[in-house]
């Protein structure tokens, strides 16, 4: 199968190409920049240069692919919600040229689409066919979701893959570095009041064969979680940050997050106890790699 990845080239998208090559399929993907395409070349892929705010050049690319992974997304967290409504647009955009075909569709969200959804536990596990937000003005991410689900309404075979908040691995530069530099920089390696809130967790490989296993066999209209751990406690990823940095693990308020964290203080109080059984069942995944507190151990100091 041709498969047009969209980030290819990034962090959990260059173990996705890796992925789709050893298993087979050939993997054009789109690069923003001549670093990229190298890198995409060098790893056996083709590449399409170009940026995905290019809509006709994104469709034009859709039509010679026999599917799609959808990984790329404007990380930029001080325009977030415009970040999530121009990636919706694109999932439109992708999926309008896939009308009819019953081609696959893989796009991208995150397992925290529910948190704080009226009704929801903290200690209830979020299943695949929870209920979510029908609105995405609840929460922003839902702009990739659902018009994923509407598209796999008009003959496209389109799902969704949750990723959780932290996708760890060699070369990580998401929440888990900047958790860790924070520390460096105070002092101390702080978690909120108990710190028995928990974040699920899965390494890039490990995401990467969701990905490709939806790709290959996933039902249109479904959700997938990308989940091999489903809960970790903030205070056990805060005490391996404490130990390998010589500082004190120390409970702050909630009140205190924000000052502390700054923007991280949303993300250090989460609680996103997530399942990954249905996807395991479903696609015959069954996660190998290293759990984050042993990589943080070997991979991040």
């Amino acid at each position: 199968m041709l498969v047009f990845v969209t980030g290819a080239s990034g962090f959990v998208g260059t173990s996705v190409t890796k992925e789709l090559l050893a298993n087979g399929h050939q993997v054009l993907g789109l690069a923003r920049s001549p670093e990229s395409a190298k890198k995409l070349r060098d790893l056996g892929a083709q590449v399409v240069e170009g940026s995905m705010t290019d809509h006709e050049l994104v469709k034009e690319t859709v039509k010679k692919a026999d599917g799609v992974i959808h990984l790329a997304f404007n990380h930029d967290f001080s325009r977030y919600k415009e970040n999530c409504v121009e990636d919706g647009d694109l999932v439109r955009a992708m999926g309008s040229v896939m009308v009819g075909t019953d081609k696959p569709l893989v796009v991208t969200s995150g397992t925290g689409v529910v948190l704080g959804l009226p009704d929801r536990k903290a200690d209830s596990p979020f299943k695949e066919d929870d209920p979510y937000p029908l609105s995405a003005d609840w929460m922003h991410r839902m702009h990739s979701e659902l018009p994923t689900y509407e598209l796999a309404k008009q003959g496209v075979r389109a799902m969704v893959v949750r990723l959780t908040p932290t996708v760890h691995g060699a070369g990580d530069k998401g929440f888990i570095p900047r958790f860790i530099a924070k520390a460096r920089e105070s002092g101390v390696a702080a978690y909120v009041e108990d710190g028995a809130n928990v974040w699920p967790a899965v390494h890039r490989d490990d995401a990467a064969v969701v990905f490709r296993l939806a790709l290959e066999k996933g039902t249109a209209g479904s959700a997938y979680h990308a989940v091999a751990e489903s809960g970790i406690p903030f205070k056990d990823i805060a005490g391996v940050i404490g130990k390998n940095l010589n500082v004190p693990v120390k409970s702050i308020s909630q009140e205190e997050a924000g000052p502390h964290f700054g923007f991280l203080g949303i993300f250090a109080g989460l609680s996103n106890l997530t399942s990954s059984e249905k996807t395991k069942a479903e696609l015959g995944w069954a996660p190998k790699q290293i759990n984050l507190l042993e990589d943080m151990e070997q991979s991040y100091f």
